[in-house]
């Protein structure tokens, strides 16, 4: 178990690093995404070793699959509308669309 909560904390750590850190909007999609599968991570570990027998923690991990899925369409079809525009995707740029 401590391995995968290894793993899961430095998965989370990486995210919100690049998260802060990156000015580039795939990037900070990417940052999101890896903090959300450390989440998933920690649904199923947990599961596994608290509740052998359930299956809640591997549904919760699944439905949250999904939801990032649907967030990332959502969030690519934006990033490509403002490449269209301004035709940069860096975050400073981003206030050449409020004019």
């Amino acid at each position: 178990m401590q391995f995968y909560l290894i793993v899961s904390a430095v998965m989370l750590f990486a995210g919100i690093y690049g998260f802060i850190t990156r000015r580039n909007l795939l990037a900070i999609l990417i940052s999101i995404e890896l903090i959300l599968n450390a989440v998933n991570i920690n649904f199923a570990v947990f599961n596994h070793y608290l509740y052998p027998g359930a299956l809640e923690g591997l549904f919760f991990a699944l439905f949250s699959i999904a939801v990032a899925a649907a967030e990332t369409a959502v969030a690519i079809a934006i990033i490509i509308n403002i490449y269209r525009n301004i035709r940069n995707i860096e975050v400073k740029k981003l206030n050449e669309l409020k004019d």
